[in-house]
């Protein structure tokens, strides 16, 4: 039987909104509602805040190993600075804990219920006539009407698995399902995928493993780690310069810090640079150059324990793991309702609906070098547009015109490769700008 909830605990007036998700984006959201005065209430599978970052998490899919690509002060909060102590590539522990030491000192923990599984958003109505949203705890149902849904559920949960001609007699895993790099002890393993996430786990199969193979369709460009000794994403944007001259003077770079990967290898991308995201590892082509691991090319067919590749080489293999990325998810509400196109949502600035005020995707946003502080101007544009619309601001109704009206993904003209995990990446300085030009607007009609 469900539980009907006039008023979730934590909510302040019957005009709250839903906002699912306590990780990175739904703490960035929860922290500028309550900024703005908007009454939310948050619901949270896990027990705690961090979302995948909490290794412990129902839906985490972090490794015993991982550690963020990007520096922390390119990646962290603004005005929620990491602690001197934590290193410039923090861990997954670190991050953990920087994210509950963010929502204790902002106040959020007291807006969440946790262990809550979110089972139902539905619309009531049109644009404004709010929502039903159903949630279970502990086997008990519950449900509430709210104003409007947030939803921050964030993009790495559901995996991709890809379907392989044939059987593998070995074990099969998604990289979602990889904790340890005991996993791999005295096994020939095969890493299928070279995004990033696979050729870190790649570098512990060699570890650990008795032997690894890394297979991938296509190229990827590599960024080391540090560059004369500072993390690499903090040596650029000094100097703004046009797309083309910055691939030549970027491809420059990376060429006398890294040469040529194909030497080992790897495939030569059949793109430009910064059309897909690159590698950010300065372990795997030193692994590779030592003869510790070999490329092979995009898997056929599996017999056994036998692979078969397209370039009509084979090997044998005792483990294979998929690190083949992930599809958004988002299995409480109507997919109708998120205005898709192909493998995203298509929103207004990757987050507003074209024609409902009252429900917005967060976090659904991925560029290079955006960054926590990028997704969190996100959630204030999108605060101050709902406190906008109740005060009756101009620019907000401007706004709410302009998504109406029809819009293109801040590309900033890059012709990103046709790949789902790149359905909704945007060009950092066009996002940001667009955001940020929009968030001074929204004050100044406040």
């Amino acid at each position: 039987m469900t539980k009907d909830v006039t008023k979730p605990e934590g909510s302040q007036n019957a005009e709250s909104y839903a906002l699912i998700g306590a990780g990175p984006m739904g703490l960035a959201m929860a922290k500028n509602l309550k900024e703005q005065g908007i009454s939310f209430h948050g619901f949270e599978l896990h027990t705690d805040v961090g979302g995948l970052w909490d290794i412990d998490a129902p839906l985490s899919t972090m490794y015993d190993t991982a550690h963020l690509i990007s520096s922390k002060t390119m990646t962290e909060f603004a005005d929620y600075p990491m602690a001197e102590e934590v290193a410039e590539y923090p861990s997954h522990r670190d991050l953990r804990d920087y994210f509950r030491g963010f929502a204790q000192h902002f106040g959020l923990y007291d807006h969440y219920t946790f262990g809550a599984r979110v089972t139902a958003a539905e619309p009531l109505g049109g644009s404004g006539e709010g929502w039903r949203v159903t949630w279970e705890v502990d086997g008990e149902e519950y449900s509430a009407e709210f104003a409007g849904v947030l939803i921050a559920n964030g993009t790495l949960s559901e995996p991709n698995m890809p379907e392989f001609e044939g059987h593998f007699d070995g074990e099969l895993i998604h990289s979602s399902a990889y904790r340890s790099p005991t996993q791999f002890t005295g096994k020939r393993v095969l890493i299928v995928g070279a995004g990033n996430s696979g050729c870190d786990i790649a570098v512990d199969a060699i570890h650990h493993g008795k032997s690894c193979e890394l297979s991938m369709r296509r190229g990827y460009y590599f960024v080391p780690k540090y560059v004369f000794g500072k993390p690499a994403d903090t040596m650029g944007g000094m100097i703004k310069l046009p797309m083309w001259l910055k691939r030549k003077v970027d491809g420059a770079i990376l060429k006398w810090f890294v040469g040529d990967p194909q030497k080992y290898g790897f495939p030569k991308p059949d793109y430009e640079l910064y059309e897909s995201h690159p590698i950010v590892n300065s372990l795997i082509l030193f692994h590779a150059g030592h003869g510790d691991i070999k490329i092979r090319a995009d898997i056929d067919r599996m017999d056994g324990n036998t692979v078969h590749f397209k370039d009509g080489t084979q090997g044998e293999y005792d483990m294979i793991l998929a690190a083949t990325g992930y599809k958004l998810h988002y299995p409480f509400i109507d997919h109708a309702l998120l205005n898709w196109r192909g493998s995203a949502p298509h929103l207004y600035l990757n987050a507003m609906h074209p024609e409902r005020d009252d429900l917005f995707v967060l976090g659904m946003v991925e560029a290079s070098g955006l960054g926590w502080q990028g997704r969190h101007e996100q959630a204030e544009m999108i605060a101050r547009y709902i406190a906008g619309l109740a005060k009756g601001s101009a620019e907000a109704k401007a706004l709410q015109q302009k998504k109406a009206k029809g819009f293109e993904r801040a590309t900033g003209g890059m012709n990103y490769i046709d790949l789902p995990r790149m359905a909704y990446y945007v060009d950092k300085a066009t996002y940001r700008g667009a955001v940020n030009t929009h968030i001074k607007a929204l004050k100044e009609s406040a």
